[in-house]
């Protein structure tokens, strides 16, 4: 297959920006030839209609190594997996104390004392609602927790 490099500047001030040093670049128009460089298992089928080209790099044959590697990375992602649910369960713990510690307190209070985001917090109480433990009493605003523990 016969392989062309050709340039086109889609966006002429990102390249003014190059040219004057102000970001870093190894060429307008290397990174194919960088790829093929790196990669030379990759084949490209042009599409000069469409302007445009698709790059397929082809992966090699995995081996006994790779099998090794992947039962490797499935143990890991179990034993990640169980030392989530621990966190999960520590932080869900430390929601509760803080909640029955003072049940006015906000959702971002709770990130900022757990250590957590916003988003973690509230995905831990949606599933503390679904085990009972908790419950709201009131409105979001001057509402209250009630733990049920």
């Amino acid at each position: 297959m016969r392989r062309f490099v050709y340039s086109y500047i889609r966006n002429p001030i990102l390249v003014s920006y190059a040219a004057k040093g102000l970001l870093p670049y190894k060429g307008l128009g290397s990174g194919i030839k960088r790829a093929l460089d790196e990669w030379s298992d990759i084949s490209f089928a042009d599409d000069r209609e469409g302007c445009m080209f698709i790059a397929t790099v082809h992966r090699k044959e995995l081996g006994d190594a790779g099998l090794a590697e992947k039962t490797s990375q499935k143990s890991s992602q179990k034993s990640s997996q169980k030392s989530s649910q621990k966190s999960s369960q520590k932080s869900s713990q430390k929601i509760i104390e803080l909640m029955q510690n003072d049940p006015t307190i906000t959702i971002a209070d709770l990130a900022l004392r757990v250590g957590i985001t916003e988003r973690a917090i509230k995905k831990q109480i949606g599933k503390m609602k679904a085990q009972g433990r908790i419950q709201r009493i009131g409105p979001d605003k001057g509402g209250r927790w009630q733990a049920t523990e």
